[in-house]
């Protein structure tokens, strides 16, 4: 960064001009050098940007990995919203469970350095309460549709809690085994949905 405020020119390196471009550099320098380590003006210096501009697209630094997420709900509600009337409820809710966990394989590296520090750095965990708040919001809301319930009713704000529950489990268990596969475990976790618990022996 120049005393001017202006960001340096940086040899090889583009501006980045989208939360996704800016979310990714952010991941790695806090991947490098730590997150909280990591300043807004650091990011914004490998970005080529100005830190004014940062926060055109970030609220705080806690917002980072969390890149586009509200284009990402968007989408989910979209999934819902196109399922079929009279398909199961918790084969609908496994299905977008599954789609809003799906990224393309090239990915799978910088996802798991994103759900690392979502998951594992403690200046993060209040922000992404917030977060999650949100997702669970749009899973109550189609619950509440398909029972003809609000979405502040029990049963659907339970149900966004259990999702959220499956979806946790197996992002741990995907970031603890790199040989397992992220789709199978979060399929496996909604079939309690259906199924309930197995009986104990």
């Amino acid at each position: 960064m120049t005393a001017g405020g202006k960001p340096s020119n940086r040899t090889g390196r583009r501006p980045s001009t989208t939360r996704g471009e800016l979310s990714d550099l952010g991941i790695e320098l806090f991947a490098s050098k730590g997150f909280d380590e990591t300043s807004i003006d650091d990011i914004a210096e490998a970005a080529g940007i100005a830190r004014r501009t940062f926060f055109r697209y970030f609220p705080s630094k806690n917002a980072v990995p969390w890149g586009d997420f509200d284009a990402q709900l968007d989408a989910l509600r979209a999934h819902l919203s196109g399922l079929p009337a009279d398909i199961e409820l918790a084969e609908g809710l496994r299905s977008a469970l599954v789609q809003f966990n799906t990224f393309p394989p090239e990915e799978t590296s910088v996802h798991r350095q994103r759900m690392s520090l979502i998951l594992g750095t403690p200046a993060l965990q209040s922000y992404s309460m917030v977060m999650y708040e949100g997702w669970r919001a749009v899973i109550a809301e189609y619950v509440a549709t398909r029972t003809r319930a609000e979405p502040t009713d029990h049963l659907p704000r339970t149900t966004g809690w259990i999702l959220l529950g499956i979806a946790i489990a197996a992002y741990e268990q995907w970031l603890e085994d790199e040989n397992s596969d992220l789709a199978t475990l979060l399929t496996a976790g909604a079939v309690t949905l259906k199924s309930g618990l197995p009986p104990v022996t």
